[in-house]
C-alpha cells in the first residue's frame, strides 16, 4: 500500500492533504518450484548407484535400482559410526523418504540400509539424495568438533605449553644411557665371554 503526503495548502492555514492509494500486486507462479545447489563427494557407480562420502565415519550408497540407502562405517565399526548410520536413517524416515518398518542390518558387517519409498510425483534418488545433503548439512557441527578436537589434541602433544614440557629442551644422543652397561659386560649366555 502507498501512501503520498502533499501539501498544496498555505502554511499558515495548517491543513495538509493525505491521498492513498491502493496498489498491491501478487505474482505466483507456483510456491513449490525453487532451485536448490548441493554439493557433494559424490561418485557414480558402473551399476548406476551413488556412493556419497562426506561423513568422516560412514559412506553412504543410494542404490538406483533396488532404491535402497545403505550406511557402510568407512574404517571401522564402533558405538559413533552406528550412531551417524542411526541419526542418517532416523532422519530419512523423519522426511518421509525410506520406509519405517524396513531399516535393518545390511548383509555387510556394521551396515545399515532403508528401502526408498515409491513416489507418483517426485523422482526417488533426487529426493533422497536431496534429503542426504540435508542431513549432511545438520552432522557439520560434529564434524567440525570431532576434526577440531584431533587437531587440537595433535597440536597438544606436538607443540606442548610450558606447563607440560620440561626445562631440558632436546636430550643429546650419548653413547651410554641407563643403568644396564651395554660394553665390558660378563655375559654368561655368551659361555664365559666378555662383550666389547
Amino acid at each position: 500500500m502507498k501512501v503520498k503526503i502533499t501539501s498544496d495548502q498555505p502554511k499558515d492555514d495548517g491543513r495538509i492533504n493525505v491521498a492513498v492509494k491502493d496498489t498491491i500486486s501478487v505474482n505466483i507462479v507456483n510456491s513449490n518450484l525453487r532451485k536448490e545447489s548441493i554439493s557433494l563427494n559424490m561418485r557414480q557407480a558402473l551399476n548406476g548407484d551413488y556412493m556419497i562420502f562426506d561423513h568422516n565415519e560412514i559412506d553412504i550408497v543410494v542404490m538406483t535400482e533396488k532404491k535402497k540407502v545403505v550406511a557402510f562405517a568407512k574404517d571401522v565399526m564402533s558405538n559413533v559410526v552406528y550412531g551417524a548410520e542411526s541419526r542418517l536413517m532416523e532422519h530419512l524416515r523423519k522426511v518421509g523418504i525410506i520406509e519405517f518398518d524396513s531399516i535393518q542390518g545390511g548383509n555387510v558387517y556394521g551396515s545399515l540400509e532403508g528401502k526408498i519409498h515409491n513416489s507418483k510425483e517426485l523422482d526417488e534418488i533426487k529426493t533422497t539424495i536431496y534429503q542426504i545433503s540435508e542431513w549432511m548439512k545438520s552432522e557439520a557441527p560434529y564434524l567440525e568438533a570431532t576434526s577440531g578436537h584431533d587437531e587440537e589434541m595433535q597440536d597438544e602433544l606436538l607443540h606442548p605449553d610450558a606447563l607440560n614440557s620440561t626445562e631440558l629442551g632436546e636430550v643429546p644422543h650419548e653413547e651410554e644411557k641407563g643403568s644396564i652397561k651395554q660394553h665390558n659386560l660378563f655375559a654368561p649366555y655368551l659361555y664365559g665371554r666378555y662383550t666389547y
